[in-house]
């Protein structure tokens, strides 16, 4: 199951290190260097510029620079940066160029310092004032972003790129070495010795130019009703002949290279920018808390912002994940300066976090100190992903109760205990988002954007069916396509869990979209193109995006499916059986985990029965909201089930669609539990909380595995009918045995794809 994950940084390699493709043919070259070192590398690069070929200009224009900056042919490097400026910025997304500045930057420094005038500080800073005044706001911006930080982890650090070449550079063996490898391997040497060396130098550079364009004042703080204290940051732009709208940005991630990179984009625009800080965070005295206080503290935000003298009154809130869910979490308080909302990815306490369906999710579980101790983030601790794994499998292999978490680890984790306290959807989980009729007094504009591939994506589409439910006339947007948790957030990225995402799907949203979207209601601008109507959908396969009133209108149509067993092989039929499927688990069997933690298969079939369909026709799309009904007898009083579809392809690969994941006792009302009788049929209806849209291949089937939740990645349900939380493998009893009864079915939303006026290329 795809993890819902809490970074908000692009990885540092992804920020500067553009792999080289694969060529055709199979030239080599030599090489002179060793395992240790550099030695031999400029050489190379100098032999790799005349055997290097790619026909895409840009991509040869980006490694070829790269290349004679390594040999030192400096002037050569500076032309080729300059033609790929122009290039990129007369592109799909001028946005692009922004990593090419970077290195023009760095290859003019180079110059000046051949030169032999000066050294390579005092060329650095002359070549980026050269540079940067020569850009836009926007522009100057989103090249200062592609720096990073000089603070880890924020940004690529120049050991930790010197060592990934190296480790490139001992995988050279013998004395000739391809051209697509004397690429990337000159390549990674270029990064690294290009961060060695300008890195000491950007931060004063920034901060000069920074001063230049903006109004930068001092972080601050900003009184709550209830006595606390919020930190808030601002950037203004420094000429500005009236008071202006505010985009604020509300989070717990008190991270400075995010805020001074949000902060810089929005005034870049020509919006007054602010972050503020969850009390706790920051400047702010007293503990911090996820979730609890952020709304009575954004809506504290939101009215200081309007009585300031740069203020003009309105403000709009932005941002994935957890600052999507503080804008909910602002909105159920209706500030009145609060004027729309650009939530992304968003989380919705209690339904999609800390658990989803009442089933508690253990990726949490380090989120919660990371997040709420001390006035930054411990991204050390947090990113330590071998010890929180080490974490998770010591506590399934012991049996313990998932409470036993932090007993385990030898620390409390207090706000993951207070959570478990909460395993309804009860008064504590609604005090922090809007509810019912809450949802129809927000009548500001909301676009909503997130992926089928983004883990939490539940949490996003419960605002948008809640919101739209409660009130019909609102003007609330979807934009939903093949993204992951953050490419729904910031750009897409090309390539996501293996799936090379359609051309008409890579929008940048944080960059572009946002400042369409916000433009458009403080400004008067243009609506953004994609938003045709309430819910706009990217069909996978199809290259194209569609455009629908609601959720629930996404469906080319529906076909029920019943989960039947014939011949012994478990099948998607049209008709029911009367004959029923039977699963059987052993909860308490703990030694069934993977030697190592190696690759898992493409399906996923433990502790599951695999239903199969014929082969669809041709044409076939899926797009919406999959459901069901699920005949059942079990020999326990609850169970956690996952139900998970997949595209088999003709070529046998598995594509995965969705995926819907609840505990049995709460399938009829996530706020109280329903016990099952053993042995006794029970019927448990469901609708999932997440859509997909995808064209199917000729030839493809639809696979459902329905399985039961046993694994270190979530609590498991003992079945006994006590707290989850409290049971371990002594409550565990006889295995666990389910009968699928013939006339469980699926309902999806599948037929053929017909054209439709509401389609657009």
């Amino acid at each position: 199951m795809p993890k819902h994950t809490v970074r908000c940084w692009i990885a540092a390699l992804a920020l500067v290190l553009a792999v080289a493709p694969a060529l055709a043919g199979t030239a080599m070259l030599p090489w002179k260097g060793g395992s240790k070192g550099d030695a031999g590398i400029r050489d190379l690069a100098a032999e790799a510029i005349g055997a290097y070929t790619e026909p895409d200009r840009a991509t040869y224009l980006d490694n070829l620079a790269a290349l004679q900056l390594v040999a030192r042919r400096y002037d050569d490097a500076a032309r080729s940066l300059g033609e790929l400026v122009v290039l990129r910025k007369a592109g799909a997304q001028p946005l692009d160029a922004v990593g090419t500045l970077r290195w023009q930057v760095y290859a003019r420094a180079r110059q000046l310092e051949a030169g032999g005038s000066l050294p390579f500080g005092e060329a650095y800073a002359r070549a980026f004032r050269e540079v940067f005044a020569t850009l836009d706001d926007v522009m100057a911006s989103q090249v200062i972003a592609s720096f990073g930080s000089d603070v880890e982890p924020y940004g690529p650090q120049p050991a930790q790129l010197h060592a990934d070449y190296l480790e490139l550079l001992a995988q050279r063996k013998g004395s000739e070495v391809a051209v697509d490898d004397a690429v990337a391997l000159v390549r990674a040497y270029q990064v690294a010795e290009a961060y060695t060396a300008f890195r000491p130098f950007t931060e004063k550079l920034i901060d000069e130019d920074d001063r230049r364009r903006y109004d930068v004042r001092e972080p601050m703080l900003v009184p709550t009703p209830d006595g606390a204290s919020v930190t808030v940051l601002v950037m203004l732009p420094r000429h500005r002949a009236a008071p202006l709208p505010t985009l604020l940005g509300f989070t717990i991630y008190a991270n400075p290279w995010w805020s001074s990179t949000e902060l810089r984009l929005t005034a870049a625009h020509g919006y007054a920018a602010v972050v503020g800080y969850s009390r706790g965070k920051g400047l702010s005295p007293g503990p911090a808390v996820p979730y609890e206080h952020d709304g009575v503290d954004a809506d504290a935000a939101i009215e200081w912002i309007a009585k300031q003298p740069w203020s003009d009154g309105r403000v709009g809130m932005y941002g994935g994940s957890y600052n999507g869910f503080t804008q909910w979490a602002a909105a159920k308080h209706r500030p009145k300066a609060l004027r729309a909302l650009m939530p992304s990815v968003t989380v919705a306490p209690g339904i999609d976090v800390p658990m989803e369906g009442n089933v508690s999710l253990t990726f949490v579980y380090p989120w919660a100190p990371y997040v709420a101790e001390g006035k930054g983030l411990d991204e050390k601790h947090y990113g330590d992903h071998a010890h929180w794994n080490d974490l998770y499998r010591r506590w399934y292999e012991s049996g313990k109760s998932y409470r036993a978490l932090d007993e385990l680890e030898g620390k409390p984790n207090p706000v993951f205990q207070r959570w478990l306290d909460h395993p309804s959807y009860d008064a504590y989980w609604r005090e922090m988002i809007p509810q019912g009729r809450e949802f129809a007094a927000i009548d500001i504009p909301v676009l909503t954007t997130t992926g089928y591939f983004d883990g939490g994506q539940i949490g996003a589409l419960h605002y948008v069916r809640e919101h739209q439910r409660y009130n019909p006339r609102a003007e609330h947007y979807l934009l939903i396509g093949p993204w992951d948790h953050v490419g729904a957030q910031r750009k897409a990225r090309p390539v996501v869990d293996g799936y090379a995402i359609d051309p008409v799907a890579k929008i940048d949203i944080s960059r572009v979209l946002r400042y369409q979207w916000f433009d458009y209601v403080f400004r008067g601008g243009a609506k953004p193109a994609l938003l045709k109507d309430r819910i706009n959908y990217e069909v996978m396969g199809a290259n194209a995006w569609k455009h629908a009133s609601g959720v629930d209108r996404m469906a080319p149509g529906r076909r029920r499916l019943f989960l039947v067993t014939e011949d012994g092989a478990a099948r998607l039929r049209d008709r029911p059986s009367t004959r029923a499927s039977l699963l059987a688990v052993d909860l308490g069997k703990r030694d069934d985990l993977p030697a190592t933690d190696a690759p898992s298969a493409a399906l996923d079939d433990r502790n599951a029965l695999v239903f199969t369909s014929e082969p669809l026709s041709a044409g076939t799309e899926l797009s919406g909201l999959f459901s069901g009904k699920l005949d059942v007898v079990t020999n326990k009083r609850d169970f956690d089930l996952r139900i998970t579809l997949y595209e088999k392809k003709a070529s046998g690969e598995y594509f995965q669609l969705s995926w819907y994941l609840a505990r049995a006792s709460y399938m009829m009302d996530r706020s109280r539990r329903h016990l099952l009788v053993p042995d006794k049929r029970a019927t448990l209806a469901f609708t999932n909380g997440r859509t997909t849209s995808r064209l199917f291949e000729p030839g493809s089937r639809l696979v459902a595995v329905v399985s039961v939740v046993k694994e270190p990645g979530a609590s498991i349900n003992m079945g006994s009918g006590k707290e989850v939380g409290i049971e371990s493998v002594a409550d565990a009893g006889e295995p666990l045995r389910i009968e699928w009864m013939g006339s469980s079915y699926l309902d999806l939303p599948m037929g053929p794809a017909a054209p439709s006026a509401h389609v657009s290329k």
